[in-house]
């Protein structure tokens, strides 16, 4: 098993395969782990040429508590644009559950023990 692999157990795919881990910083009661996105272009705008032209807003979600401490994620995209037409583009990530401020697995976990 890779540490990759590993990390997979522990945090959602698309972070692990998709964003960089940039820093952290760990408490008593917390885990706060900061990501950006890495400079991979969006598949689905392949036939484009784009470049990167900064980040987003950071966004922060609550997942799944890690050896008792609550743990963060907080979340940079890339923007990119297409150097032909000038439009940004951004890739569409569905990284919250509806109405939360959660992963849709952790969303889904406290869901499923709260029956």
């Amino acid at each position: 098993m890779t540490p990759i692999d590993l990390l997979k157990f522990m945090l959602p795919d698309f972070l692990v395969e998709h964003f960089e881990m940039v820093s952290t910083n760990n408490s008593e009661e917390t885990l706060h782990l900061y990501f950006k996105e890495k400079v991979k272009p969006p598949q689905e705008f392949n036939a484009f040429e784009l470049v990167s032209k900064g980040f987003l807003d950071e966004i922060t979600i609550q997942d799944f508590p890690l050896r008792g401490k609550f743990v963060y994620l907080h979340i940079k995209r890339r923007r990119w644009t297409n150097k032909t037409t000038g439009e940004i583009i951004k890739r569409d990530w569905q990284l919250v559950a509806k109405g939360t401020r959660m992963t849709q697995e952790f969303a889904a976990f406290l869901k499923e023990i709260n029956r």
